[in-house]
Formats: structure tokens, sequence, C-alpha cells
């Protein structure tokens, strides 16, 4: 005993030496550049849930099976649509203010279909995301296009409409303030007053090139530049003033939200750069660079498989992945364009080779509307995702 207290001084003075070392190493180390290794993210795997889908969205009891049947194949995402038409799927105050139709869509029983889908989805550990499907998209004769005439912008010859997937279509102008606004209040007002995990917009929260010749467009471009916009609707200065007008948007959108929900993931789903940037004025990339998007879904729907993989091999794929959570939009089908298993196959065996996230366009046609036996269906994405790959909101 008498020999270890003599020693104890001397261990107090060792302990001291040590520590104070330490911490002087301490910045060395944190301001080293070395590498400490990441953990992987869980891959998206996700699906779009759409308006065809509604027969399943209105019933409660379907919602409950179709929540259970994803999670036993280990998806991780549901995307549903929430804004199509020119209308919302959910009770919403700032459309009844815009005088718009706000519960258009409601469940079997008169509920909330958004309300009761997220909890469906949450029970089943499912982050639940609403897309909002026609961004800048509405029908011509919808409410929001006759109530409104001057949100809409316009093509040289004053031609107001395009022909897209959805059939004919007016563009409401994404320069136009009130425009910004009302979509902006629309995503805050999802965001505030439901337990979502994010929000996404796709290809149509843009504008096709051929537009922004209406007056108020003319104007804003005239005063900033001190010239008429161009009559060549590609002209490389134009297509950049109204792109990066978007971008602008996007950022506001994304502070907005962020504001109230800070994990909230910014999602969105645009086509492959070259086509997304000239035609759609969509600058993806800046937005990915800009930090205003968290997870990206690139749509490449298409059923030569050689072209596919072209698409999801361009580099700036590549680099979006190496950023933020990316994923390849897969087609299993349309109402009159069946999706064979075995293009489904391919595709999924691609995109997960090149470390990519899928998801499925669009749920009905998963098992339900296809080619091919329901039980065959759910075999081949049981063998997809063998394993399960939770996801949470932002950390």
């Amino acid at each position: 005993m008498r020999s270890v207290k003599s020693l104890f001084p001397i261990l107090v003075f060792i302990s001291f030496i040590t520590v104070v070392l330490l911490k002087s190493l301490n910045p060395a180390i944190a301001t080293s550049n070395i590498d400490i290794p990441q953990l992987p993210r869980p891959e998206i795997r996700g699906v779009w849930i759409t308006n065809n889908d509604f027969d399943t969205l209105k019933d409660r009891a379907k919602v409950q099976w179709a929540m259970t049947q994803l999670r036993q194949l280990n998806f991780n995402t549901i995307y549903p649509v929430i804004w199509n038409s020119g209308y919302v799927m959910y009770p919403s105050a700032v459309a009844q203010r815009a005088g718009i139709q706000p519960f258009v869509f409601q469940g079997s029983d008169g509920h909330d279909i958004l309300a009761d889908l997220i909890n469906q989805a949450h029970r089943q550990r499912l982050l639940a995301i609403p897309w909002f499907e026609f961004g800048f998209m509405a029908p011509p004769t919808s409410e929001l296009a006759l109530n409104y005439p001057q949100w809409l912008t316009q093509k040289q010859d004053g031609t107001q409409t395009s022909i897209s997937a959805a059939g004919e279509v007016v563009w409401l102008n994404p320069f136009h303030p009130e425009v910004q606004q009302f979509i902006t209040n629309l995503v805050v007002e999802v965001v505030t007053q439901y337990d979502v995990d994010g929000i996404q917009f796709d290809d149509h929260m843009s504008l096709p090139h051929e537009f922004g010749y209406d007056p108020y467009t003319i104007r804003l471009y005239t005063q900033e530049t001190k010239n008429p916009p161009p009559t060549n609707a590609q002209d490389e200065a134009w297509i950049k003033w109204r792109a990066d007008k978007i971008t602008a948007l996007m950022a506001q959108i994304h502070q907005a939200v962020k504001a109230r929900k800070p994990k909230a993931i910014f999602s969105v789903a645009p086509n492959y750069y070259d086509f997304a940037y000239k035609f759609q004025l969509q600058d993806w990339l800046a937005w990915i660079g800009q930090n205003i998007v968290d997870e990206l879904i690139v749509q490449i729907y298409r059923p030569d498989l050689e072209s596919f993989v072209s698409k999801i091999s361009r580099r700036e794929i590549q680099e979006a992945q190496q950023k933020i959570p990316t994923a390849i939009g897969i087609m299993t089908g349309l109402r009159n364009r069946p999706v064979s298993m075995q293009q489904i196959k391919s595709q999924v065996r691609a995109t997960q080779a090149r470390g990519l996230g899928v998801t499925f366009f669009y749920y009905e046609t998963l098992w339900n509307s296809a080619p091919e036996p329901a039980n065959q269906r759910l075999a081949g994405f049981q063998n997809f995702f063998p394993t399960p790959a939770f996801r949470s909101a932002i950390d």
C-alpha cells in the first residue's frame, strides 16, 4: 500500500500530460484530409400513386392492403399525387381562397385521402412524399385556367395550349409573382398540415421552351435585358434567362419548405438533363449545385434497353448520385400500354448495377393492370428487393 501511495502523484502527472497532448492533437485530426467512411444511404425503392389509382386511394381497406403489400416487397417510399388537373387531392384553404373546389377527391366515406394514406404508409415504415404532378400545367377547361387567364403564358403566335401526355393543356406562367405565390402557398399548406416526409415536383414544374411570349414575361425580359425576347425560342440566352428564373423559384420554394419542416425531403423527378434543360427549361444540375434538391429521380421511360442503358449511364446522373440519393423512374405500364415483366426486370437490373435506386410508374400497373398474372408480377418484385432498406427523413 505504501508503494502505491508513493506512485500516486506520478500517475496523476502522467494522466495530466496525456490529456494535454490529446487536446493539442485534436485540431490536427479535425483539419486533416483523412477520409472517414460514410455509411451507404438506403436506396430509393419507390412507386408513384396516380389519379389512375383512385379506386385504391379512396378505400381505406385497399390503402391498408397496398401499404402492407409494398412493405412486404421491401419498398420504402410512396409518391402519392396531390396536385393534378388544376385540383388538389386534399381539403385546401389555399384552393378555396382561389375559388377552386377544394375537396374534389374524397374518400369513399368522405375522409381525407392524403391523411389516411400518410398514416397507413407510416404504419408500414414507408416514407410518404406527396407529388405535385401537374406543376405549372392545367387543363384549359379547369377552374384555375378559366378564373385566372392572366396567369397563363403563351407562344409567339398567341396560342396558349400544348399537347402533353395528359392531353391538351395550358401553362401557368412560372415568372408571374401571383403564380409563384399560389404554388408556394399550396406546398407550404401540405408541409404544414400533414405529417409528410417531403415534397416532390416532376417534369411539369417547368415550361416548354416555346412558351414565355405573354405580355408580362415580355415586359420583364425587356426590362432586365434592354431587348425584346428573341424570336428563336431556343436562343441560348433566352433559354438560360427563363431556366434561371425557374431555378430561383425552386430555391424560394425549397426555403419555404425547410422553414416549416427542416427534415423534409425536397425531391425532383425530371427528364434526363439535355432534354429537361433545352426543352423544358429545367436546369436541375443547377438545383443540385445550389443544394436545392435532396433526392433526384430521373424519368427514363423507353422500351429499348440499349437506349435506356445509355440514358441511365449519363455523366450528370453519376455526378448526382455522388451528392444525393438518386434513382431512375421506370415505366411499369399505362392504361392502354402494358409493360412486360421481362422489360421491367432488365431495366431494374441495369439500374441497380449502377448503384441507383428505382421508382416505378405507377402503382396500379405493378401487378393489377399487367400482362402477366398477379402472382408472377409479385414474385418478380420480390426478387428486385430481397432484403429491407428502410429510409428516414433527412437527419
